[in-house]
């Protein structure tokens, strides 16, 4: 016999990211997926009809008046997070918030989330889910270990060629859905640039791509973070070039590479090639020519991060990302997006 249910979870959103979360709550088993919410009556039929939920609901507001729910996921698009995270929060009728990335539009829309969750006393946190995994997990135990010395340089990509595969009426091309290579894949390279570091970037600089048959958003950017003590890290984001995960990590001793970092999934919709999961690895490069290679197979990235969650609001712990470091980011991508309007790089303060 399983585990009994423990944490009751509502979903808002029922589109692609949203079916992701809806499995997770079958898969992880402290958790019970009993609502969800959507403006379209046709994705909360599908949506529903899929993951067998029956509560089914066109208002939030009546959602969380109705249901006894601990954990919200927020699915929706992008720039329509900060209003739903906010009003979850002050309904004072939940435990956590798990919102997908970007946590929000902006850094100032971070800080009212931030609030809203502190003066309620929900835990929030933002859905990076490769963070969780025993390949990031190993990453952050060599770090810390001194084994490739201080973290002096990194070059990270993320690029899929989404437009070869999805159509222009697409999200990911609507800036006023939350669209743009820097709000979707950019943001994972940001994150990680940031984690590695272990500090603030002061001044970015970075240059976009643009193809206005399709549309207005950046299809590609290349990204240059400064940090103190002279490091820096170089990014490339884009929905142009071919599909590539790969990170390199340069110390004062050594270095590593990583492949597949942020996703070992080969099928999601029709943008990838159909083709069975994949390993990612780490190899770690010594100045003496020792090294190690470690290779974890695939794992589903969605239970970890929600089984995270639910362990903490079991013992009561801080989540693997707190919200100030989600503010962190947003500070950084309205950086980027403020160096590619105007050409200029930006400090930060």
């Amino acid at each position: 016999m399983g585990k009994r249910k423990t944490y009751k979870v509502g979903i808002v959103g029922a589109g692609e990211n949203a079916r992701d979360h809806g499995r997770s709550c079958h898969d992880v088993e402290q958790t019970e997926l009993v609502a969800i919410c959507d403006i379209s009556e046709a994705a909360l039929k599908r949506f529903g009809d899929e993951f067998s939920v029956s509560n089914q609901y066109s208002s939030l507001d009546e959602m969380l008046a109705r249901e006894a729910l601990d954990i919200v996921v927020v699915s929706t698009w992008g720039v329509h997070h900060a209003e739903v995270s906010n009003t979850v929060a002050r309904s004072g009728k939940v435990r956590a918030i798990l919102v997908e990335k970007p946590i929000s539009a902006t850094a100032t829309e971070c800080e009212g989330m931030i609030a809203a969750a502190a003066e309620h006393d929900v835990l929030l946190t933002e859905g990076f889910k490769w963070r969780h995994t025993p390949q990031h997990l190993r990453l952050r135990d060599i770090l810390d270990s001194g084994q490739i010395g201080r973290v002096m340089s990194l070059q990270a990509t993320l690029s899929a060629p989404l437009v070869r595969f999805i159509s222009a009426q697409n999200w990911r091309y609507d800036r006023h859905r939350g669209g743009g290579s820097v709000y979707d894949t950019a943001g994972y390279l940001i994150h990680f640039a940031r984690y590695v570091m272990g500090t603030e970037p002061w001044r970015v600089y970075a240059v976009g791509s643009f193809d206005e048959e399709i549309a207005d958003v950046e299809m590609s950017a290349s990204i240059l973070l400064e940090f103190p003590g002279g490091a820096s890290a170089k990014l490339t984001s884009s929905y142009q070039y071919g599909y590539c995960q790969a990170t390199e990590v340069l110390g004062t001793r050594g270095w590593v590479r990583m492949d597949l970092p942020f996703d070992q999934r080969s099928i999601r919709d029709q943008e990838f090639i159909e083709k069975e999961e994949l390993p990612s690895t780490i190899e770690v490069f010594l100045d003496n020519f020792d090294g190690e290679v470690y290779q974890f197979q695939p794992v589903n990235q969605f239970d970890l991060q929600l089984l995270h969650l639910c362990e903490c609001l079991e013992k009561g712990a801080s989540n693997r990302i707190p919200p100030e470091f989600s503010l962190g980011n947003m500070r950084v991508i309205d950086a980027v997006l403020e160096s590619i309007q105007t050409g200029n790089p930006v400090d930060l303060g």
